[in-house]
């Protein structure tokens, strides 16, 4: 197949990339700069300069391949509602130019705020439209499904890690050597699903080679991890002292991140391992970040 990757050379895009490549696929890659073509023609990839923002750049080249996988995302949380609405946009005309053919589109969600304090699983149902996270991917999804386009979502969970991360436990390490405290909220049993992220690009590749059919998919390796456990690690690796914080001493710690810092978000991917024959092989989280590459400073 000839595949179509925005964020190409992204955390997750990057390694879908060389997921797809080899297993023998051809890669179309969405990049917004010169050192981003340059990476990606490194990988062996043919290089689509543009962003999701072009949506006549975004049509035409859908045009040109057998499938899409998309998980570009602007992550600046101060412009969460202006990057959700752009991605919307996205995802619908992309879908556009697929309606009446079987060429499969995935997108990237998430399983964090789905149904906090239970355990999501494949058929729990999409978020519904929230002022308070305005991204909401499966809803043009959904729209898009109700016209007959194959379209779907992998859900990932909070932490998608490996070394040279820079998402939310290198966000979380950042506060603590910054505060001088590891701080989880409460009693720290709130549960973060987690993945490598060579794992979870597997998932995305195999949900675009079933043609989409099934989903959404759940590229979660770890149901649950306990937030104090990562805190832990984290105490140890920068020895400062781990706390326990209540509801309003993390708001003061951990700022507008303090409610993932507390939620409570199990996920299964018990479906996603049948219908695609997933086996996670990567490393789990707390070996994963209990590692050097992680402190660097």
């Amino acid at each position: 197949m000839r595949v179509f990757v925005t964020g190409a050379t992204g955390w997750v895009g990057s390694a879908i990339v060389a997921d797809l490549i080899a297993a023998g696929h051809a890669v179309l890659g969405l990049v917004r700069s010169d050192a981003g073509a340059e990476a990606l023609a490194a990988a062996g990839a043919e290089v689509r300069r543009g962003t999701i923002q072009d949506l006549a750049g975004l049509e035409a080249a859908v045009s040109q391949v057998d499938g899409v996988i998309h998980t570009a995302f602007n992550h600046d949380f101060s412009k969460i509602a202006e990057s959700g609405a752009d991605e919307q946009r996205a995802i619908a005309a992309m879908g556009g130019v697929l309606e009446g053919s079987d060429r499969p589109l995935i997108v990237t969600s998430g399983v964090a705020l789905l149904a906090p304090g239970t355990v999501v699983t494949e058929l729990s149902r999409p978020r519904p439209p929230a002022d308070a996270f305005p991204r909401n991917p499966e809803a043009a999804v959904a729209a898009l499904r109700a016209r007959g386009i194959r379209a779907t979502a992998v859900r990932l969970p909070p932490s998608v890690h490996g070394h040279g991360d820079h998402g939310f436990v290198p966000r979380v390490i950042g506060l603590a050597r910054e505060k001088g405290v590891s701080a989880y909220v409460g009693d720290g049993l709130n549960r973060w699903p987690a993945v490598h992220r060579l794992d979870a690009a597997r998932v995305f590749r195999l949900a675009l080679e079933r043609g989409g059919e099934g989903g959404p998919f759940h590229a979660v390796a770890e149901e649950g991890v306990p937030f104090k456990a990562i805190a832990e690690v984290i105490g140890r690796r920068l020895d400062v002292p781990v706390v326990s914080q209540t509801a309003d001493e993390a708001a003061a710690h951990f700022g507008w991140f303090a409610r993932f810092a507390a939620v409570d978000c199990p996920a299964s991917s018990e479906r996603t391992r049948s219908l695609l024959g997933w086996k996670p092989g990567q490393a789990g989280l707390i070996e994963d970040i209990d590692h050097p590459s992680y402190f660097a400073s």
